[in-house]
């Protein structure tokens, strides 16, 4: 073995009789360093950007949530709440009532959903951090505001500054019964609400929800003591999976829990496959890239038959000889490898510190200014035994193919010769 890591490294480093070897080789370690910078480089870009997404769902999204197993919503008094609250870990839980509504802002009407809280749950979580303009509160002294999303203030063309015009929140009445002979304006709920502030979580929120009481929610529904869900915050630090098992326990089989990602689990499905779906088409392109290798063995057996000849005669065998241009083979794409590894993780280094390369100069366009990223160590190992697979069976084929012919024409001249 140690004869044979010899010969490779002298093949591979010292110089040869032929310079285009020198630049085939070259360019086989730069196409596999490039091929393994560019899959470090996209992973952790796409663990960046979940990362993202995740922060920002988890600004709207409770670390538990207790939705009903059927219907659209539930008695309050049908979980034992005091037990939920002596379970370890949970800070604080409320209920609280969605459903959908029409909103009117002067001659503006947009469909939206009515998300009702408590003030204190509203205040002690992350989502008061993302209101834009205006205050974070829904009731004051009795008082009852509205929050909307940033787009949904858009779409309606709400101002804050308009302390005159109020919101109009118009939901079907559900004790208005068959509409046979009634007025059908008198077959909806309407009540007035003044918005108080703009939030901006993530485009499928701002779109979507206005954020008011839970008593304005019930009475705009016609609800008592019904609630649409459960949403329960836990301290930091806590176990989420076990306060979860203690949850359901409490809640029973008419009760479904969620966890963060069971709550928007098609988006994170969504974004697993497209990480994968770009690292088996760099794979593939990575594939293609590795046939330098290929080429370049087949030129150095080509420049190296006299010492092929000289070794067979000394009495190598054909696994010696195959296992030094194998060898060579692996000193290019273990180069290769570290080197790939190597710039992909300075240039990730670079863009998480200084933020290179921008998504937009516009501070307000997206939630961040640059492409985010984030280096995992599973991801540098999965890339190094990828490549290193790769290289590997590149290298393994041509030699074994060519070297084995090219003994044979060898012995087939020395015994001529005899």
């Amino acid at each position: 073995m140690n004869f044979t890591f010899h010969i490779a490294r002298k093949y591979l480093f010292s110089g040869k009789s032929h310079n285009i070897i020198n630049v085939i080789s070259f360019i086989s370690t730069l196409g596999i360093m490039i091929g393994t910078a560019s899959l470090i480089i996209i992973l952790s870009v796409f663990n960046g950007f979940e990362d993202l997404v995740k922060s920002l769902m988890n600004t709207f999204n409770p670390d538990i949530l207790v939705l009903p197993a059927t219907g659209k919503v539930f008695d309050a008094d049908s979980i034992d709440l005091e037990r939920i609250g002596l379970i370890p870990g949970v800070a604080m839980y409320s209920g609280f009532i969605e459903d959908n509504a029409l909103a009117r802002y002067k001659n503006e009407q947009y469909i939206i959903k009515i998300k009702g809280l408590s003030q204190e749950y509203l205040s002690t979580g992350p989502l008061d951090t993302m209101v834009i303009a205006g205050k974070a509160y829904v009731n004051i002294n009795g008082s009852e505001y509205a929050i909307l999303g940033y787009l949904v203030a858009y779409k309606l063309g709400v101002s804050l500054n308009d302390v005159m015009t109020p919101l109009q929140l118009y939901v079907p009445d559900r004790r208005a019964g068959s509409l046979t002979g009634l007025d059908p304006s008198r077959a909806f709920n309407m009540e007035r609400i003044w918005p108080a502030g703009i939030f901006s979580v993530q485009q499928e929120f701002d779109s979507e929800y206005v954020l008011v009481s839970v008593d304005f929610a019930k009475k705009l529904f016609g609800y008592k003591n019904e609630v649409s869900g459960l949403e329960i915050r836990l301290n930091v630090g806590a176990d989420a999976g076990e306060a979860i098992e203690k949850v359901r326990k409490v809640t029973g089989g008419k009760f479904v829990v969620k966890d963060r990602v069971q709550q928007q689990e098609a988006l994170y499905r969504i974004m697993k496959s497209e990480k994968w779906a770009i690292f088996f088409i760099l794979t593939f392109i990575l594939i293609v890239a590795t046939f330098n290798i290929a080429g370049s063995m087949t030129m150095l057996i080509l420049d190296k038959r006299r010492d092929i000849s000289v070794l067979f005669s000394m009495g190598a065998p054909e696994r010696m000889i195959r296992g030094i241009f194998r060898m060579q083979g692996f000193f290019i794409t273990i180069t290769g490898i570290f080197g790939g590894m190597l710039t992909g993780g300075l240039l990730c280094m670079i863009q998480e510190r200084y933020g290179l390369i921008r998504l937009s100069d516009d501070v307000n366009a997206f939630v961040v200014t640059h492409y985010p990223v984030k280096m995992v160590a599973a991801d540098f190992i999965l890339v190094f035994v990828t490549v290193l697979l790769i290289g590997s069976v590149s290298s393994w084929l041509p030699t074994r193919k060519i070297t084995c012919r090219y003994i044979r024409m060898k012995m087939h001249d020395y015994l001529k010769i005899q």
